[in-house]
């Protein structure tokens, strides 16, 4: 912790047991049980609704697009009531992973009911926004912002709080392996005529599964996690207003760029998720691609992963993101022309885009540090929190756009959602989508980093050095 942070921070400590592997383990089965649910939601909502319920994708993209726009204000109301809330003998925030774990599994489980398929079209639509609004806006929230908040009070060594970091990325890559190789295999089947469908009850019974592995992982988190520091309350201390955390964001011009970059990048990695399946199911007819597809990006990560702060300490952050970007566009750019017919080629093609993406995805939250450092010498105050609330905003307002144009995207290229088959110019606009709208916004996130972010290589060292002096 440097000298600046510890100017900042006024916490009481209180060491319970110390902190090692068990925490550790503990907070990976965190992510893991959030992306049991988030994961899979982000490639087989969409799915489930036209498919399943036979719901247009533009009706299921304002779905996207309300609860998102919603969950962005939840986001930062449910915070505050966290951060109000007194301790428990649990802890300030491993008590309420406790006490959402239930519902938010639950209501997961009853976003996906295929009963509803001979329901009337206005109560699908009505089931559709209450659950997916409840889920999402407010109980995923509830147990995701203090499970991310949690890390702080575990230690108050860096060192080990960015190794939290890594497990928890370890915990979602699981889960979205699990969730990307099995459920394909397990909710598709091929009719008489070879064509993939989806079996409706086994969908709803997968997703039951899932939700009980999501409150079993949760439950795990409790269990393992200890909270070790206790922040010290003061009196009479003031609420940060939250016309101060968008002041905050407007005069932060390295944070105004990344927020840019972060919403040009949520809109290629949400439709890429959704598209992807589509792509294989539609487009290849190649149930097995999806699973090797879904697979393909965890040994990517791990060798990235272990490259990436050596990448960034020898030539910087903005350097090496901006370059892998910017690859990444070029090779969905030349996917695009080549018109690929084979789902394996395309997924030999993807892997190397990924290579360059991944960089970017491993010191994501470094960047969040260094901005963090910036505004500290620019306003004389370190506002993280203020910093991360408004990341988070502004995310969640890229995430509920991002989701509508998915949506609306498909419907744009005449997707047929009750056809067994698309026809030819509807999987042409598929593979568009999942290779030349990648390639615009790869190429896009790179040059806004290239020539919108101050934060160089030598600025950051720079930055550090004054914070240490």
């Amino acid at each position: 912790m440097n000298l600046s942070e510890a100017k900042n921070l006024n916490y009481s400590k209180k060491q319970d047991k110390p902190f090692g592997i068990k925490d550790k383990l503990g907070y990976l089965f965190g992510d893991f049980g959030n992306d049991f649910m988030f994961i899979f939601a982000n490639m087989y909502f969409m799915i489930f609704y036209t498919k399943v319920l036979g719901v247009s994708a533009a009706m299921v993209g304002t779905c996207f697009l309300v609860a998102r726009c919603i969950d962005a204000f939840t986001d930062i109301a449910i915070g505050r009531i966290i951060d109000k809330s007194k301790p428990t003998k649990h802890g300030k925030f491993r008590s309420w992973i406790m006490r959402v774990a239930g519902p938010v599994a639950l209501m997961n489980f009853l976003m996906y009911q295929h009963s509803l398929a001979n329901a009337s079209m206005t109560i699908k639509i009505g089931v559709m926004f209450a659950t997916y609004i409840l889920w999402g806006s407010i109980f995923y929230t509830a147990i995701n912002i203090p499970y991310g908040s949690m890390s702080s009070v575990m230690t108050g060594d860096t060192k080990e709080r960015a190794s939290l970091s890594t497990w928890r990325t370890l915990g979602a890559s699981f889960a979205g392996i699990i969730i990307g190789a099995l459920t394909p295999q397990l909710i598709y089947s091929a009719d008489a005529a070879g064509n993939q469908i989806i079996d409706p009850q086994r969908f709803t019974v997968v997703v039951g599964v899932f939700s009980i592995a999501a409150f079993i992982c949760y439950m795990l988190c409790f269990i393992l996690t200890t909270e070790r520091i206790k922040p010290e309350i003061k009196e009479n201390q003031q609420s940060l207003s939250l016309i101060d955390t968008f002041k905050s964001l407007t005069t932060n011009k390295a944070m105004i760029s990344m927020v840019v970059v972060s919403i040009v990048l949520i809109f290629s990695t949400l439709m890429g998720q959704t598209v992807n399946t589509y792509l294989c199911i539609d487009y290849f007819n190649n149930v097995n691609a999806l699973s090797t597809l879904s697979i393909i990006s965890l040994p990517i990560y791990l060798v990235v992963g272990a490259l990436a702060a050596k990448l960034a300490d020898k030539f910087g952050k903005k350097e090496v993101s901006m370059i892998g970007l910017m690859i990444a566009g070029g090779i969905f750019l030349v996917a695009y022309f080549m018109h690929i017919k084979n789902a394996y080629t395309f997924i030999a093609i993807y892997a190397a885009a990924t290579l360059g993406t991944c960089i970017f995805s491993m010191l994501s939250w470094a960047f969040i540090t260094d901005i963090i450092d910036y505004n500290e010498l620019k306003t004389g105050e370190r506002n993280d929190a203020t910093i991360y609330g408004v990341y988070s905003f502004t995310r969640k307002l890229g995430q509920a756009v991002a989701g509508a144009v998915t949506g609306y995207a498909l419907t744009l290229i005449g997707y047929d959602s009750l056809a067994a088959t698309q026809v030819e110019s509807v999987k042409t606009g598929i593979y568009a989508l999942s290779t030349l709208f990648h390639a615009a916004c790869y190429i896009l996130a790179g040059l806004l980093l290239m020539i919108t972010y101050p934060l160089t290589k030598k600025v950051v060292q720079e930055n550090v050095a004054k914070l240490r002096g």
